[in-house]
């Protein structure tokens, strides 16, 4: 069976047995704290299982897209070692919210596997709850007595907390979990070893293909466990591994999930991949095998990542996307001798593969693969620094092992992965402290955990079973009851209380739009809202204090300044879309948006530079349409298909639910949940301060509107007249500029020609002080001259004979640089090295440096040192 039949009959098995099917969820999370990504199937369901929400239908099924490369389910160093661990994976999943439960889980889950399927029985073993005293669980009996009746009970595994007992996280929904094992082996190796025992013992033919969790516990802050109100279930089968044994593989890579990325691969490098059941490969091919397999899963991980709007960057989700990148960069540049940008070429390859089920990776097609291309080259000439950083750190390293600390540096600070240090070094005849490199990583681990350690206290539920309501279209002032509050305590902000209220007009952090803040105002006391978010459905308003009491009557004040201006520049936003659509082309689309009440970030797909005369045309399109005072049109609730029809834009990587809300001025229209102005004309002005590069064919511009707009031609008119001023005030003042420019540029000449003939007299007067020391010419000594003067003094006096070793150093400004050179032939015959040289003689002006082995520089701070750092400089040739 093809993977994409696979898929559809898993879908289609479910419609069958009454359950609503609902697309993938964007693999890149934006409403929910605490994940980056969407790492199982039931992420897109959290608020239902919480009872924050009520689902479409009771009985849900999808495949979802699912990353796990970070947190508590990290596979990525497992990746390309294994057959079937994977950063990207689909999961299939069946879902019941207060409807079926164990029986109809089960037996549907045998019936699709062994009747649909038509796995043979005797491959399967199924797993099942053995209960916990800890936690006060009994036995799963219930489920034991549902696969007595389905198999044999010497395929059924007692299995224990860590394996049958599914969590979502430190707290929340959880319960026991019964498991559905299949064993690909051949009939020889099942008569050696019965598949039995090699359940959960990472086998890579006997695996886990599914999991039902029935979801009846609440686990609470202090461990303790409560029952939900409701039994649920929730369901997670791996795609990638059913297609394995469906197509009579013993790897993932082997199936055609994976075998056209392979192939391109192939067709790329001129390398081969051997499949799993080729025996006996030699050591060189088994690392070719581990880089392809290693390149074709992370481009899956990547590509869907930018298709869904995270973009790789150096901080948060595009952090972790740039690294699953690189790594697999690395291990084409290592492995496979990949030395120019490649992995952009398998983009096609997947579109074609999967588009027909995720359309985003085929309308985001020439974008994803812009990207990936720039990120390639990038990191490909960052390789290149660090081969030369490295060769520095080997030059000085007089041992035959390197620091972990340099090799963490290198690591570090510039992207250098270990296992190309220890490759490199293996190859010189050297190793590194692996103690000491992973005793700094850990450091950097605890210094990154402690900054964003957070400790979450249970709910304290005031208001039972009260459903919240956000009002904040209509009313910025609303009287309120508290629901439910609890306390968190972070390293990052200290403690924090979250408040949820009966209804709120505080508009919570989405769609790029930042928070409403403000206040809860009672009889007796008034408690600052800082910042208003939304997690699981749930609006949490953050305050630095709860109120005396809790259960008293307030109202609910939102701060209208802040709210205004951030209203301008969201209205704004979409004024702007609309403006670089029309005049650059429909290829135009958001990729990311920051609104807040001071500017408007607001980042799109465009191949180019946008030109100032652009720049000024999209200013006086947007301010056009402020000038025509148009109304807003919103419409709340509305199908997402109609919307559409009528010409909504929607945009990729959010999530819409089947009603949407569409806000419309004059020909713009966009689905957007945000707070707009109610006439374009509350706007004022629209101005952009800035237009740059973010990424490959993605550029960010950056305006303001409002008193915004006002406060820069302010400061705009104050700079011009503090110019005039010192100008003389002059009639034309382009001009004077211009002028002074000119005399300056003249005036550069005349003083680079005198410096030319300063350091040529100087050449010939320094050439005669250096001393024949061991066959070396040396001279060390101090000069009045610029900092760059001095380097191209040193590199004069060096150049003069064969055998130089020259240390200048001069102040510049009242702080001191020096600069060693020291001639190739020397490099070679004596092992001298002026980045050793500059690294110890800048410890006495308090300062560092580097460079080349026959030339480095370096600068400092304490220009007293200068005298006896060139007095040290003897005796590296002495």
């Amino acid at each position: 069976m093809k993977s994409q039949d696979i898929r559809k009959q898993f879908l289609q098995f479910f419609e069958s047995k009454g359950h609503t099917i609902v697309p993938s969820a964007p693999i890149v999370l934006k409403d929910d704290p605490t994940l980056m990504f969407n790492n199982s199937g039931m992420a897109q369901f959290k608020e239902f299982f919480l009872g924050n929400g009520t689902p479409k239908s009771p009985r849900i099924a999808d495949t979802q897209k699912c990353l796990r490369v970070s947190g508590k389910h990290n596979d990525l160093e497992d990746v390309g070692f294994d057959t079937y661990h994977h950063t990207m994976f689909e999961m299939l999943g069946n879902w019941s919210f207060g409807d079926y439960f164990k029986k109809e889980a089960i037996n549907w889950a045998w019936e699709l596997l062994t009747e649909v399927y038509k796995i043979p029985k005797e491959n399967l073993y199924v797993s099942v709850f053995e209960g916990s005293k800890e936690d006060n669980v009994p036995f799963d009996q219930e489920a034991w007595d549902i696969w007595k009746t389905l198999v044999d009970e010497d395929r059924i595994i007692l299995g224990n907390k860590k394996d049958n007992f599914w969590e979502m996280g430190d707290q929340g929904p959880c319960g026991p979990c019964s498991e559905i094992h299949v064993d690909i082996r051949s009939a020889e190796e099942k008569a050696l070893v019965s598949g039995k025992s090699l359940v959960n013992n990472d086998h890579p033919q006997v695996v886990e293909i599914w999991n039902n969790v029935f979801m009846e516990f609440n686990r609470k802050a202090d461990g303790s466990l409560e029952k939900l109100p409701a039994q649920h279930v929730d369901t997670g089968m791996g795609f990638e591994r059913l297609c394995m044994a469906l197509q009579n593989k013993t790897s993932n890579y082997d199936t055609d999930v994976f075998s056209p990325l392979i192939e391109k691969v192939e067709q790329i490098t001129g390398l081969k991949y051997t499949t799993n059941d080729v025996k006996d490969i030699s050591e060189e091919q088994n690392k070719i095998n581990i880089a392809i397999r290693v390149i074709v899963d992370h481009v899956r991980a990547v590509a869907f990542a930018i298709a869904d709007g995270q973009l790789p960057s150096n901080t948060g989700a595009g952090y972790v996307i740039r690294r699953i990148l690189r790594r697999a960069i690395r291990y084409g540049f290592t492995f496979l001798n990949t030395k120019e940008p490649f992995i952009n070429k398998l983009v096609a390859v997947l579109a074609d593969q999967m588009g027909e089920f995720f359309p985003e990776i085929k309308a985001q097609q020439q974008l994803v693969t812009n990207v990936i291309r720039e990120e390639e080259a990038s990191f490909l000439r960052t390789l290149e620094q660090g081969l030369q950083l490295l060769e520095n750190v080997v030059a000085e390293t007089n041992a035959k092992e390197v620091s972990g600390a340099k090799a963490f540096e290198l690591y570090d600070t510039f992207g250098f992965p270990k296992d190309l240090t220890a490759l490199i070094l293996k190859e010189k005849g050297m190793t590194y402290d692996e103690e000491g490199f992973e005793s700094e990583l850990q450091k950097q681990k605890a210094r990154s955990r402690a900054a964003s350690e957070v400790s979450t206290e249970d709910w304290s539920v005031l208001i039972p079973g009260n459903v919240e309501t956000f009002v904040g279209y209509d009313q910025t002032e609303n009287d309120v009851k508290i629901t439910r509050i609890r306390k968190i305590d972070s390293k990052k902000d200290g403690i924090l209380y979250q408040i949820v209220l009966d209804n709120t007009p505080f508009y919570p952090e989405g769609g790029g739009q930042v928070g409403d803040k403000g206040i809860l105002v009672s009889a007796n006391e008034t408690i600052e809202i800082i910042d208003t978010k939304k997690e699981n459905n749930l609006i949490l308003h953050f305050a630095k204090q709860l109120p005396e009491n809790v259960n008293a009557a307030f109202t609910a004040k939102v701060d209208t300044s802040l709210r205004t201006s951030t209203s301008k520049n969201h209205s704004a936003t979409h004024l702007m879309h609309q403006a670089l659509r029309t005049l650059l082309g429909t290829h135009v689309e958001q990729k990311g948006s920051l609104v807040n009440p001071n500017y408007l970030r607001f980042d799109f797909s465009h191949f180019s530079k946008v030109s100032d005369e652009e720049i000024r045309q999209v200013e006086d399109f947007v301010n056009a349409r402020i000038e025509e005072q148009l109304p807003l049109i919103e419409r709340r609730s509305i199908p997402i298909q109609q919307a559409l029809e009528e010409g909504a834009m929607a945009l990729f990587g959010e999530k819409y639910g089947d009603n949407v809300r569409a806000i419309k001025f004059g020909d713009s229209m966009e689905l957007c949940g945000g707070i707009h102005v109610k006439n374009t004309a509350d706007i004022w002005h629209f101005k952009i301060i800035s237009e740059g590069a973010v990424a490959a064919g993605i550029r960010r511009i950056e305006a303001i509107t409002g008193d915004a707009v006002k406060d820069f031609y302010t400061t705009q008119e104050s700079t011009l007249a503090g110019i005039k001023e010192t100008l003389k005030n002059p009639q034309d003042i382009l001009k004077s500029v211009v002028s002074l420019q000119d005399d300056n540029a003249k005036l550069k000449k005349q003083v680079e020609v005198l410096m030319k003939e300063k350091i040529e007299s100087l050449k010939q007067s320094l050439v005669s002080e250096s001393k024949e020391i061991n066959g070396i010419h040396f001279l060390a000594k101090q000069v009045d001259l610029s900092m760059s003067g001095t380097k191209d003094l040193a590199q004069a006096i060096g150049s003069f004979a064969p055998d130089s070793f020259v240390v200048l150093a001069s102040i510049e400004e009242g702080l001191p640089n020096i600069h060693c050179y020291i001639s190739k032939e020397l490099v070679a015959a004596k092992g001298l090295n002026a980045n050793v040289v500059i690294k110890e003689l800048g410890k006495y002006i308090d300062g560092n440096g580097g460079g080349q082995p026959f030339f480095a520089s370096g600068k400092g701070k304490n220009a007293a040192g200068i005298t006896e750092a060139l007095a040290k400089a003897i005796d590296f040739v002495k």
